[in-house]
Order: structure tokens, then sequence, then C-alpha cells
């Protein structure tokens, strides 16, 4: 889903689901679940760019890897 860019400001830019913002809810921005996880920057990255900044990522979008950042290992070999 691609939300527009007249989405609430409680609505994540990226996928339009509930962004979970303290800030948004009018709670103390101390108390955003932001501040206690590591955002991808893959992720704001994706952002159209008239939209950073203005709302908040939801939890699930903020922790989603760039595809091209996920490496699988490769054939492991068994030492003898």
């Amino acid at each position: 889903m691609n939300p527009s860019p007249s989405s609430p400001p409680n609505a994540c830019p990226a996928c339009g689901q509930p962004n979970e913002c303290a800030m948004a809810s009018g709670a103390d921005p101390q108390e955003c679940w932001c501040l206690q996880v590591t955002v991808s920057r893959a992720a704001l990255s994706r952002l159209p760019e008239q939209e950073r900044g203005q709302r908040c990522i939801c939890p699930v979008c903020a922790r989603t890897p760039d595809p091209a950042d996920i490496t699988t290992p490769g054939p492991q070999t068994a030492h003898l």
C-alpha cells in the first residue's frame, strides 16, 4: 500500500499502517519506540523525498533491511 502525502501524522509514510509515534499521539517523545531501536537507514532511504522528515515510519518498516543488504551464506566446507 502506498499512502498519500495527505495521510494522517500517525500513519507510516512507507506502508500506511499506524506508526506508533509517541509525538503523533500526544505522548512524551522520550517514550517513543524509535528511541529504543536502531532504525534501518535503508528503510529511510526508500521513503519518497517529500515524505522524509514529515512523519515517522512504523516499527516494522524501521527494521526492514534493504533486500540488497541481505546476504546468504555460501556453501560451507568441512575442515578435516
